[in-house]
């Protein structure tokens, strides 16, 4: 693996297993569909992965597009998805592409540690050009700096305990020190943010932002952020 997308691209075991990952999933489909703003709404779940419960989302929203940069994920997704009309599947390339405010929520959910800091306030500008005056951009699960291998363990832990897969999640762990994932981390990095740099870059991009309780996955050490666009007064 040489780099991210390569490792999303790529067969992997992040989740421990199938009840894992539909967790996961579940648990941000409901997360995200607390932010839509109402029926008539399109939204964007962009870096979504294979986002398995995506159909908790389009229910609550006219139309609900599904991004990712991995070509392997995005197959799948327009496999799984193919007779759900209102979802629709996209390249990074084409959402830049969309009209100026054409969306009423944006969701980037735990992705910006896989980009670097220029990478992300192009990506921010972005974001801020297609959301409408009243729209809302949610980026989640971003990882502060003081973040530890303990914290995201117990995490992970009680996740299982909730859903049934202590064993599974138990021996996950065990294996995920020799995973390409831990490699990868280890050799590429992740890019982590403090509370403040990151409010700071929201209103480079033209936001105002604020922290928000609680994170949308399950590690509370993690953090959310929704911002809307700043309002410009003469």
């Amino acid at each position: 693996m040489r780099d991210w997308l390569s490792f999303w691209n790529a067969p992997n075991r992040i989740y421990v297993n199938e009840r894992h990952r539909d967790a996961h999933y579940r648990d941000v489909a409901l997360a995200i569909r607390r932010f839509i703003p109402g029926p008539d709404a399109v939204a964007i779940d962009y870096g979504c992965g294979d986002a398995t419960r995506a159909e908790i989302v389009a229910a609550a929203c006219r139309q609900l597009i599904l991004s990712d940069g991995a070509s392997a994920v995005r197959e799948r997704l327009t496999a799984r998805f193919a007779a759900v009309p209102n979802i629709t599947i996209k390249e990074p390339e084409e959402i830049a592409a969309l009209s100026a405010t054409s969306a009423d929520l944006i969701v980037m959910n735990s992705v910006a540690q896989y980009f670097d800091r220029a990478s992300l306030e192009m990506l921010l500008a972005t974001f801020h050009r297609l959301l409408k005056p009243d729209g809302r951009l949610v980026v989640g699960d971003v990882i502060p700096p003081h973040t530890n291998v303990a914290t995201e363990i117990a995490a992970l832990m009680r996740l299982a305990w909730r859903n049934g897969f202590v064993l599974a999640a138990a021996n996950g762990l065990a294996r995920s020190l020799f995973s390409d994932y831990r490699t990868l981390r280890r050799a590429v990095g992740l890019t982590y943010y403090t509370e403040q740099e990151m409010l700071g870059l929201l209103a480079q991009a033209g936001f105002e932002a604020a922290r928000h309780f609680p994170n949308i996955e399950h590690n509370q050490q993690r953090m959310t952020f929704v911002a809307v666009p700043r309002v410009t007064r003469g």
